[in-house]
């Protein structure tokens, strides 16, 4: 009988010792909400383990296009947003919903397309390379999803003088899906589609298709990373979420950023010593 009484004190305990654990690592969690194109690149498998190894904090990774994370993390749904459309997230900070936006690394956009160039616009600026294909109603891949590389996309149409709405055909194919599923689509189809560097970079089955247009100023592409206020969500873990910004724009995030590569290609180049914003 004392055995038993023994044998039901230690089971017990040791299944209170597991919840606290439990309820420790759930505590040690939060939530990252960050895009498919950051997810996709492979970047957040490489970095999140160093965090874990380096802080014992656990991070929940939603992936979204642009507009859905900002709608979640205004929701109070997320801890922490990871994203790569500024203009939104200045705005998401404006309007009390983040506390500070911090620079955190970048890539760049290039215009994908067929190796045969029927638009004739390799090593053309992206004005003038999106004006050709207009032009000749080349077909063109568009992720037309509202995602940050949309956003990207549509921005650099107006750019060129284009009202795309206006102005798109048959030509003009919307893949209403991630990165990855655009540029397959672009792939099948022969066509030209706007993609992020480190999506293409990651990107396997490339066909037919090559980099047609690069290095213009205006495909830089900014990353940023924001804590959602806890003052307006106070189920946001604030101290564990400031703390994975912490090291992301610290030189051991930002060497772990650096280091990331695919096939021996730097996929996104750490700025986080310029000015938060």
């Amino acid at each position: 009988m004392a055995f038993r009484r023994l044998s039901v004190a230690l089971a017990l305990l040791c299944g209170l010792a597991a919840g606290v654990a439990a309820s420790f690592a759930e505590d040690r969690a939060i939530v990252l909400a960050s895009t498919t194109a950051t997810q996709e690149s492979g970047l957040l498998d490489h970095l999140l383990p160093i965090f874990r190894e380096k802080t014992g904090i656990e991070v929940t990774v939603i992936a979204r296009r642009a507009d859905e994370v900002l709608d979640g993390a205004r929701r109070g749904e997320v801890d922490v947003v990871l994203m790569h459309a500024r203009p939104q997230e200045e705005k998401f900070v404006a309007d009390g919903f983040a506390v500070k936006r911090f620079d955190v690394m970048y890539n760049d956009y290039v215009l994908i397309g067929p190796k045969s160039d029927p638009a004739g616009v390799k090593g053309k600026d992206i004005a003038t390379a999106l004006k050709a294909i207009e032009a000749k109603g080349a077909p063109f891949v568009t992720r037309g999803d509202r995602s940050g590389t949309h956003a990207a996309e549509l921005a650099l149409w107006i750019v060129a003088g284009i009202d795309i709405a206006a102005a798109k055909g048959a030509w003009y194919r919307e893949a209403k899906e991630g990165m990855g599923a655009a540029l397959e689509a672009a792939r099948v189809a022969n066509a030209y589609v706007l993609s992020d560097r480190g999506s293409w970079i990651a990107f396997r089955e490339r066909g037919d298709l090559d980099v047609i247009v690069e290095g213009d100023k205006r495909l830089l592409n900014q990353y940023g990373v924001m804590l959602v206020n806890p003052e307006k969500f106070p189920s946001v873990k604030k101290e564990l979420g400031q703390t994975f910004i912490d090291w992301l724009i610290s030189p051991d995030g930002q060497a772990a950023i650096a280091g990331y590569r695919v096939d021996g290609q730097q996929l996104f180049f750490p700025n986080a010593d310029k000015s938060a914003g």
